[in-house]
């Protein structure tokens, strides 16, 4: 447990209590601080008290008392609307802040790694985690990914932080400089927490906050966005800047290209492996996330030929292109993670003859981009409420089916895929779409794909 001896005595309000809600709690409460605690939900309170979390009803407190807030990142604190709570510290000249901050403060001499972007923030950040520590490396890996930030262990300098950032969680965080900060990409997403785009873009821009030499600056170029944020970095000139790319040249940095990764920090175009011996990263976007890792780990010291092999023994993760089973000659990846287009086609794009299962909860622009990518799609099995919206957008260009519910879409996209004998085919779950209409969050979707397959492979056997 990380230690706020400096919380000590101050009344610290809580607003949401999840997992780092309950974390922060405690840390707070057993470094001495009065701990005003609360959530909007009743059931998620109960919790709470039950296990010894002081609750005050936040709607109802005398504002004047608390020196923070520290909110969860899922809370809005400015757009579209602040939440009530968060208005009432602002009007009343509390600071509001998340878990996050509170570590920077509290262990201000650690090594920080922050990994953000839209998409592929979590591959990133696992990577560089298991990287490292085969390196050898003292880590501890949070934020967005893994435990509570509040859970992990206190560093040294020689430590590092391993940390996935949302952009949440960005815009909460005042304190760290990171001394390795990646952006991978940005395409529009949270736009009504961000007042829009540019909102957007200024905060996951905030990675590199306050960077100066030595410290790196690990940039995506592959979309518009975050080139020119490359472009604006160089011109600066403040810290160092290593450009990534899944699919170009990043002159002065690491990229791939002809079925290698290639490492040009040093000034030299220099190999670091084949691509193909990543088959847990297909595509140009892990492409990419591959050469952030590298670059991130470089930068970090570590010796590239350990990079390396590291990378070839990186397992991949849950829920993100994951490879779940092959039964015959049907190949099933569960992709739940992907919740919006950009997301989808990056599945899309790796792969041929694909049975698509897509729908969910919608989020705002749809399918919107996709469209090059129809024709490796035999068929699409649609599921939840965007079901009856993505069927019209598909008519005429896709095959579609309305199967409604998950296991209908899978058994049913099985069933086609293996009626085409011999011929190489991928069940495809890869939603573009929020989880919330049918599932808790999408590793519970993820979850019930795999056990779905399953059950079609006991079937199958037996």
């Amino acid at each position: 447990m990380i230690s706020l001896p400096f919380m000590y005595g101050y009344v610290v309000a809580v607003l949401g209590l999840g997992r780092s809600g309950l974390a922060t709690a405690r840390a707070l409460a057993t470094n001495g601080a009065e701990v005003w605690a609360w959530d909007d939900n009743e059931d998620v309170r109960v919790r709470a008290a039950e296990a010894g979390i002081p609750l005050v009803n936040l709607y109802e407190a005398n504002w004047l008392e608390p020196v923070t807030l520290v909110i969860s990142p899922g809370i809005a604190h400015r757009h579209p609307e602040p939440h009530p709570v968060a208005k009432l510290a602002r009007d009343a000249g509390v600071e509001v802040i998340c878990d996050i901050e509170l570590l920077g403060r509290a262990q201000p001499d650690a090594t920080y790694v922050g990994v953000t972007g839209t998409n592929g923030k979590s591959t990133t950040t696992a990577a560089i985690a298991h990287v490292l520590n085969l390196a050898r490396r003292r880590i501890e890996m949070g934020g967005n990914i893994g435990r509570p930030v509040m859970e992990l262990e206190p560093m040294q300098p020689d430590g590092f932080y391993v940390l996935e950032l949302s952009s949440y969680q960005l815009e909460l965080t005042l304190s760290i400089t990171f001394d390795i900060g990646v952006l991978l990409n940005i395409t529009p997403d949270h736009l009504e927490r961000h007042g829009g785009l540019a909102g957007y873009t200024a905060v996951k821009r905030n990675i590199f906050h306050r960077q100066t030499r030595p410290r790196t600056a690990v940039i995506g170029i592959d979309d518009d966005i975050c080139h020119g944020i490359w472009q604006e970095l160089v011109k600066q000139g403040d810290q160092v800047i290593w450009p990534v790319s899944g699919r170009r040249r990043a002159p002065g940095g690491v990229y791939a290209e002809d079925g290698m990764l290639w490492d040009e920090t040093g000034g030299q175009k220099t190999p670091v492996l084949p691509l193909a011996e990543l088959p847990q990263l297909p595509g140009e976007h892990n492409w990419q996330n591959a050469a952030a890792t590298y670059a991130a780990c470089k930068a970090a010291g570590v010796d590239p030929a350990i990079v390396a092999a590291s990378l070839r023994s990186f397992p991949g993760l849950a829920h993100r292109q994951e490879k779940v089973a092959e039964l015959g000659n049907v190949t099933f990846i569960n992709d739940s993670k992907a919740t919006n287009a950009d997301a989808a086609g990056k599945a899309l794009a790796c792969y041929d003859r694909i049975y698509w299962i897509a729908g969910g909860q919608p989020k705002e622009g749809g399918l919107s981009g996709l469209e090059e990518l129809y024709p490796r799609v035999k068929q699409a099995f649609l599921i939840g409420e965007a079901a009856p919206e993505f069927a019209n957008r598909l008519r005429g260009k896709v095959e579609t089916e309305i199967s409604g519910d998950l296991e209908t879409a899978v058994r049913a996209a099985f069933a086609a895929a293996r009626a085409e004998k011999g011929a190489k085919s991928v069940v495809l779950l890869s939603p573009a779409c929020a989880s919330f209409d049918q599932f808790k969050d999408f590793e519970a979707r993820g979850d019930a794909f795999k056990k779905i397959v399953k059950a079609l492979r006991d079937e199958e056997a037996g």
